[in-house]
């Protein structure tokens, strides 16, 4: 009969591997306890991955989405309050030109335009708003601010309109120069002529968000602003009835603008009600995989709870024949 044996130092190492074998294992069980998912995801799969990967696959997909989708809530948001802002603005306004059509007091039609030169001033700021440091009414050039500064569009517009002699003149110049590519989109408006892209919101759904600075409703809001801030402009040397008329017919224009713009904002809160009720539905997705992908790599409790027992029972007899055959303390052995 062969008797085979090992070494003191052999038979050391043979307990220090155990034991080390025995403490990850407790640590991997106790990590499936506290988590509730197993830690051999292949071997609870049987090595079959592919439920697994459709599941990842789509997950990743809804994020993607998600986050397109965030993105055009922001921007829908962010145009929608410049759009308030330029309406809370626009209003006022027209019934402070048109109060300026009824008295001959040359302070309050100089008053009407001040308000008109701060509320253009308020205009532009609201249509170079910005997300994330992106221009919401720029098009694709999203790089860059839409429009110039105030200053720079009464001085291309003063202009345009010195010399001519009626209100009927001043309107007819300005108009035109706002209507012509080569005046107003080619001097003032830095944004691209091509729409924002759409965003792809979810799975073959998309939102697009086509308002840009050099839209007809927007020009039409701004010519106004601008041609009432030059109604008392000592350049155009207007008299006071040609003053008085180009307030009224700014202030009538603002009121008309005021119909279209309300129609603009009606639209851009169709595209968020769109992008608000997609988010709803790719969350409601993302949740109904990851429920799927957590009862796939679910480690059973009391199976895991069991098994850290059963381990924790040869660890203390591993330590039993340890001391025994070394006459260590489990401090020193286990250090």
């Amino acid at each position: 009969m062969t008797v085979t044996s090992i070494g003191d130092l052999a038979q050391s190492l043979v307990l220090r591997s155990r034991v080390t074998q025995i403490k990850t294992e407790i640590t991997t069980l106790t990590g499936e306890l506290a988590s509730g998912q197993t830690a051999d995801l292949t071997g609870r799969l049987g090595n079959d991955l592919s439920h697994l990967t459709d599941i990842d696959r789509n997950l990743t997909r809804l994020r993607g989405f998600a986050i397109a989708a965030k993105e055009a809530q922001l921007f829908a948001a962010m145009a929608q309050e410049s759009l308030g802002l330029l309406q809370n603005a626009t209003g006022p306004l027209a019934n402070t030109l048109l109060q300026a059509t009824s008295t001959n007091v040359a302070e309050v039609r100089q008053q009407a335009s001040v308000q008109a030169r701060v509320d253009l001033e308020t205009a532009i700021s609201a249509l170079n708003g910005q997300v994330a440091g992106r221009s919401v009414f720029a098009g694709t050039a999203t790089d860059r601010m839409p429009l110039l500064t105030a200053d720079d569009l009464l001085a291309e517009l003063r202009m345009v309109v010195a010399g001519q002699g009626t209100a009927t003149d001043v309107a007819q110049a300005a108009a035109a120069w706002f209507d012509d590519p080569a005046g107003f989109t080619a001097t003032i408006y830095q944004g691209a002529a091509t729409p924002l892209a759409a965003f792809q919101v979810g799975p073959g759904q998309s939102v697009t968000l086509p308002v840009r600075a050099d839209d007809a409703v927007l020009r039409d809001l701004l010519k106004d602003l601008a041609i009432a801030a030059l109604a008392d402009d000592p350049a155009l040397a207007l008299d006071a009835a040609e003053q008085t008329e180009l307030y009224r017919r700014t202030g009538e224009g603002l009121i008309a603008g005021q119909d279209r713009l309300t129609g603009m904002r009606a639209e851009l809160g169709y595209s968020e009600a769109r992008i608000e009720a997609v988010l709803v539905r790719n969350t409601s997705e993302q949740n109904s995989y990851q429920l799927a992908r957590n009862a796939l790599a679910q480690a059973d409790p009391f199976e895991t709870a069991a098994r850290l027992e059963e381990v924790q029972v040869q660890l203390e007899a591993l330590y039993a024949v340890t001391v025994r055959t070394s006459n260590l303390t489990l401090l020193n052995f286990l250090k």
